[in-house]
C-alpha cells in the first residue's frame, strides 16, 4: 500500500496511519518481486570461488538488478591468504551469466586487473561456462537449506545479513572440514 502524495516522509509525520503501515511492511531490502508484484520480498547477490565457498553476499531487494551489484561483489572479497606474500585482494577472473553483461561492468573490471567471462547478450552462451556457473547455483542451495533464510522473516536487516554471515561461514567450515578429511 503506498502512501498518498499529500503525506509527508514518516520521519517527520509518525502519525499517518499509511506512512507508518508502509514503514512496517517489510523493512529495509524490501522491493517488489518480479514473479509476483504485489509480493515484496529480497535477493541474494553471492561471489564464490571455484570450489563452491561464498567470499561476499549483499542483500537487496527482490526488484533490484543482477548488474547493479557486480563490483560491490567483487570489491567487497576481503583478503584470501593461502600462499606466502601477500593476500590477494581480487580474483583473476569473473564468471557470470548473461544478466552481468555490460560495457560499463567489463571495462571496470578490467581497468582492475579482473579478467570478465561473461556472455553478452544475444549470443549463445560460452562454452563450458554452465559447468563452471553451476558451482555458484549449488551455493545458493546450500544457502537455502538453512530455513530461516529461505523466506526472509526478520525485518531488520542487520539481523538477517547477521544469519547470512553465519550460514556462509558453516558452509565454509562444511567444505573445508570436507577436503581435509
Amino acid at each position: 500500500m503506498r502512501a498518498p502524495q499529500w503525506c509527508e516522509p514518516l520521519s517527520r509525520r509518525a502519525d499517518c496511519r499509511l506512512c507508518s503501515l508502509q514503514g512496517r511492511l517489510g523493512g529495509a531490502s524490501t522491493g517488489s518481486s518480479p514473479v509476483d508484484r504485489r509480493k515484496t520480498g529480497s535477493k541474494y547477490h553471492l561471489i564464490s570461488d571455484g570450489r563452491g565457498i561464498p567470499l561476499h553476499v549483499i542483500t537487496t531487494a527482490a526488484n533490484v538488478n543482477d548488474i547493479t551489484q557486480t563490483l560491490n561483489l567483487v570489491d567487497g572479497i576481503p583478503p584470501v591468504a593461502g600462499r606466502p606474500g601477500r593476500p590477494r585482494r581480487r580474483p583473476e577472473s569473473v564468471l557470470g551469466d548473461k544478466a552481468y553483461d555490460s560495457r560499463a561492468v567489463r571495462r571496470e573490471l578490467q581497468r582492475r586487473r579482473v579478467m570478465p567471462v561473461i556472455s553478452h547478450k544475444g549470443a549463445p552462451n560460452i562454452k563450458g561456462l554452465g559447468k563452471l556457473r553451476c558451482v555458484v547455483e549449488q551455493t545458493f542451495a546450500l544457502l537455502h537449506q538453512f530455513k530461516r533464510l529461505a523466506v526472509r522473516w526478520e525485518r531488520r536487516l542487520g539481523l538477517h545479513d547477521a544469519l547470512v554471515s553465519l550460514a556462509c561461514g558453516l558452509i565454509c567450515w562444511r567444505r573445508l572440514k570436507r577436503q581435509v578429511a
